[in-house]
């Protein structure tokens, strides 16, 4: 019997919905991806936790799949096991504005919870994508806000399979990261502190942004975001802020959106095989249909490449490459 075999024969008697060779274009909202070597459902936390023990013990390497945004898959799949949170597991309401919500949740729910309970602080959120634990992994924002301003404490399970509870300050966020993306920890729970609030004013507000989304980014097509973070307004030279002090935004500090760049560079609309640089937001590569990762990929080197040499300014990638 080969390896994998009993590998797979051991998760099949612990995990009746273990499956082999499960695509991951059908788990991306890029839609493009490989196939996972063992791919697993956890609808809840004790789920979770028991599927990556079990993989550790058998020497797997393990993804937390959540949403499946913000990240760009290999061709030739992943190796090990990817066990994707699918939580039917509730939001709480701990106390008058201390929320408990499980990682696999998607971000929008929880946005729309804290407003049913006229809570603020997550409404700048409105319409983003992906899972609540894929927000605080990568530390999301918009519109000057970001998860770590409502972030109280969070639970996750470290590379020695320890259950941890961080406070805000050792999560360690930064830019559209944290110490769960930095070091691959698998985000379990959370608890936000928000504020109280006017509910048709939080209301209108998630719904402004939700708007604006479906006006200015290619939601048509299949994509994983802003494909590189923006870049600090301080840290580039004057010569540049003056090129571009008329597009400057905070978010949450003064910033040049790095799709400005992208087309100063003259890339907006850039296609390679079926994947294309947007030209409704050149921040963003879409997938016109049956893309590839290696398409994207050589539209992001082209990217860095050509404002490299035009800004002298290094784009820092804010999607996540898995087996690439």
């Amino acid at each position: 019997m080969k390896r994998g075999d009993n590998a797979f024969l051991i998760l099949k008697k612990e995990f009746t919905g273990i499956k082999r060779n499960v695509l991951m274009k059908n788990h991306t909202t890029f839609k493009i991806g490989g196939p996972a070597e063992y791919f697993l459902f956890a609808r809840k936390r004790r789920d979770l936790l028991r599927a990556i023990r079990i993989a550790k013990k058998l020497k797997l390497p393990v993804f937390v799949l959540g949403g499946g945004s913000n990240l760009l898959v290999s061709d030739n799949g992943i190796k090990g096991l990817v066990v994707k949170l699918q939580n039917k597991e509730p939001i709480i309401l701990k106390r008058r504005n201390i929320i408990q919500t499980p990682a696999g949740i998607q971000l929008g729910k929880v946005v729309q919870f804290s407003i049913d309970k006229s809570l603020q602080g997550l409404e700048w959120s409105g319409g983003l994508p992906g899972t609540f634990g894929g927000a605080i992994r990568g530390n999301a924002g918009a519109f000057g806000g970001e998860i770590k301003d409502s972030i109280l404490t969070v639970e996750a399970l470290d590379n020695k399979l320890r259950l941890r509870k961080l406070s805000n300050e050792q999560c360690r966020f930064s830019y559209r990261s944290s110490i769960f993306k930095e070091k691959n920890w698998a985000v379990i729970s959370a608890e936000l502190k928000l504020v109280k609030g006017i509910k048709k004013n939080l209301k209108n507000i998630a719904n402004s942004h939700i708007e604006y989304r479906k006006e200015k980014h290619p939601l048509e097509y299949p994509n994983a975001g802003s494909i590189f973070k923006n870049v600090d307004f301080r840290k580039v030279t004057l010569k540049i802020q003056k090129l571009f002090l008329d597009k400057v935004k905070k978010d949450p500090f003064l910033i040049i959106p790095s799709a400005w760049f992208i087309i100063g560079a003259g890339l907006a609309g850039k296609k390679i095989g079926q994947a294309q640089i947007s030209k409704k937001h050149s921040n963003y590569i879409v997938n016109l249909g049956g893309a590839k990762a290696k398409d994207v990929l050589k539209l992001v080197e082209l990217i860095k490449k050509k404002v490299k040499n035009k800004y002298n300014i290094e784009l820092e990638i804010e999607v996540q490459f898995i087996g690439l």
